[in-house]
């Protein structure tokens, strides 16, 4: 899984494993319809915390899954940091949460340019 930050987009790349297993496709969207960007240092608690999931999903470990209502998209990885972001005019998508070793330098790129900006690192779950 990769995440590319452009000037007009923002895509999260899924592996043809990825895909297949946790039932979903690449995420592409305009950069204007990213906010409330922030890291997660421990995203694991937050998708445990999140409700019933369809797709891959082995607890504490990894997830590449969707709520039910689809709303909310997780590809998370124990023990690497998450960003996390709002997503507007995509519905029924609502919140994206990708773990990346980059996290951090991504979340920064995408507060130049996001009306919501940065937050602070979440250690709890948020709803």
């Amino acid at each position: 899984m990769r995440v590319r930050v452009s000037d007009d987009s923002v895509e999260v790349l899924l592996s043809r494993w990825q895909k297949a297993l946790g039932l979903m496709r690449d995420i592409r969207l305009a950069r204007a319809d990213v906010s409330d960007v922030r890291v997660v240092e421990d995203p694991m608690r937050e998708t445990m915390a999140s409700g019933i999931k369809v797709g891959l999903r082995l607890p504490w470990l990894y997830y590449v899954a969707r709520t039910i209502r689809l709303d909310q998209v997780f590809v998370v990885r124990r023990g690497v940091p998450a960003l996390s972001f709002a997503v507007a005019n995509r519905q029924p998508l609502r919140r994206v949460l990708v773990s990346t070793p980059e996290a951090a330098e991504l979340a920064r790129r995408l507060a130049r340019r996001t009306p919501g900006g940065v937050s602070r690192p979440s250690k709890r779950p948020t709803r």
